[in-house]
């Protein structure tokens, strides 16, 4: 790959963003914006949606308030203080279209992978509708959408269905029926309350118990939904409560001599819902609050008391027929089974084929972890920026919030590539050293280092996901873009706008955005 010559690109662009999901229809915005308009956004689906398109299962909703799940440009009409996934995804398209960047979307096309060409500054893309061509590429192609699937002897011969829960089959009729669980983090906690009411017995196998703190989730009454529609002014207020009140609780995940009080929130709303002292015991974490993804709901614990579910503290070590089997040797019969084992966070499918300036892999680039500047761009990889990128999110900060400040970023950057007449910009090594090495250092002082067996660790043992700093400080760092980080390549032809317009500038990050 890193030696084929270059060849005619059937499509050329400014820029080509890989994924139509939240990450990609916001690239696509804030590009439009900072007037560049020779944007082309290439989804492999034939929707846009990205996680919010794929998790359909009952129950689907965001775990972060709903003012702060939302661009900062587009308010949300939402009727919850969490929305749903049909309310995000309907939001989304809604947004896409409303800011005229639908059209940019180029449906069921797949990136196999791309190399950087250094004479002509362009990043060519193999994709399966052909060859694309670009000065600059972003990669917003998310993590929670790949499916993680155990590896369970007997579970292929199961004879009833059969699904992930970022799968679900909805034409599987589960009432009445006896349905296995297998896992017991974020989406069983969504899921399980709409599941006991149709199933007629539900065994969940739980290999890690997690926190769960209540969720203050309500239908927004329809005059306060009005005023935040109508009063930018008061939305703004509530964004602001929202923001300040994750930041604090992120400031216990930072520093965990706070953690105390939240972890007996947690284990006070766990004794009011949880009157079996055995179950309680099953259920408390053995890692601290933080250590791994923090969940929250008012209606999981209802659901798990119920007569008909039971909670088997182990993990499910084999599928004999059409009973699972536990590693405690316990054994359920069930008539289907719901993999609820996550995702595979952190793996970018396409970093093995995407080549940079020297001829190497970012996957190569990685083999020892994975490692960005300011989560964004990677050394020997010109004009390629990464949405959401290594260490860049917790467990408190919206996803929104990030997203419009490392655009804001990006735009900068591209902005100021062609202001000064340069082909490429280039994090500049020692730069991106430095920036991981003061990251890793203050990892070791949070919560996000207590669990290595955490989905935030991959190989080789590494943190890659956290952001160990406040959000401020993120939204600080990704609004002062500094030119002195990067290497400059000049180049005599240029074709990114020229100037700005004023009114249109690009995404801005905002307290509470």
């Amino acid at each position: 790959m890193a030696d084929e010559a270059v060849e005619t690109s059937r499509d050329e662009a400014e820029v080509l963003v890989i994924g139509a999901g939240l990450s990609g229809v916001a690239a696509a915005i804030a590009l439009r914006r900072a007037g560049v308009d020779d944007v082309i956004v290439l989804e492999q689906s034939g929707r846009m949606g990205g996680t919010w398109r794929d998790n359909t299962y009952p129950g689907c909703g965001c775990d972060v308030p709903s003012l702060l799940y939302e661009y900062s440009f587009a308010p949300g009409p939402w009727r919850r203080t969490f929305a749903t996934q049909p309310e995000i995804l309907k939001y989304l398209q809604n947004t896409a279209t409303g800011q005229g960047v639908e059209q940019a979307i180029r449906y069921n096309v797949t990136v196999n992978g791309g190399r950087w060409d250094k004479l002509s500054g362009r990043w060519h893309l193999r994709t399966s509708a052909g060859r694309y061509a670009a000065r600059a590429v972003i990669v917003a192609t998310g993590s929670w959408h790949h499916p993680r699937y155990p590896d369970l002897l007997g579970l292929d011969d199961f004879p009833g269905p059969v699904f992930h829960s970022a799968r679900w089959d909805h034409q599987a009729d589960l009432t009445g029926r006896r349905v296995a669980v297998i896992g017991n983090a974020a989406s069983t906690v969504q899921f399980l309350p709409d599941l006991q009411r149709r199933a007629a017995h539900v065994d969940i196998f739980q290999s890690t118990a997690p926190w769960v703190l209540p969720k203050p989730d309500y239908a927004v009454p329809d005059r306060l939904r009005r005023l935040l529609q109508e009063h930018p002014a008061l939305r703004n207020l509530a964004r602001g409560l929202h923001f300040w009140t994750q930041e604090v609780i992120g400031l216990s995940l930072r520093h965990p001599r706070f953690l105390p009080l939240l972890e007996a929130a947690a284990r006070l709303h766990m004794r009011r819902s949880v009157p079996d002292p055995e179950l309680r015991r099953s259920l408390a974490p053995g890692h601290r609050l933080g250590a791994r993804r923090l969940l929250t709901s008012a209606t999981y614990y209802p659901a798990l008391v119920s007569p008909n579910v039971r909670l088997h503290p182990t993990r499910a070590a084999l599928v004999e027929g059409s009973d699972i089997v536990g590693s405690d040797g316990r054994r359920v019969g069930a008539d289907a089974i719901i993999l609820a084992t996550g995702f595979r966070i952190g793996e970018l499918s396409i970093a093995p084929h995407l080549y940079g300036s020297h001829g190497q892999s970012l996957a190569d680039t990685w083999q020892d972890g994975r490692h960005a500047y300011l989560g964004t761009s990677v050394s020997g990889h010109p004009n390629l920026f990464l949405l959401l990128g290594p260490n860049l999110l917790s467990g408190t900060t919206a996803v929104p919030t990030i997203l419009e400040a490392q655009l804001r970023y990006i735009t900068d950057a591209l902005t100021h590539l062609h202001r000064c007449g340069h082909r490429a910009l280039d994090v500049r090594p020692d730069v991106e050293q430095a920036h991981n090495a003061a990251l890793r250092g203050a990892l070791q002082t949070t919560v996000y280092t207590t669990d290595r067996s955490s989905y935030y660790f991959s190989p080789p043992g590494l943190n890659t996901f956290c952001w160990p700093w406040s959000t401020r400080r993120l939204l600080r760092q990704l609004n002062a873009f500094d030119p002195e980080a990067y290497t400059w390549h000049p180049s005599h032809h240029t074709s990114l706008p020229t100037q700005r317009d004023a009114a249109a500038r690009p995404l801005r990050s905002q307290t509470g955005a």
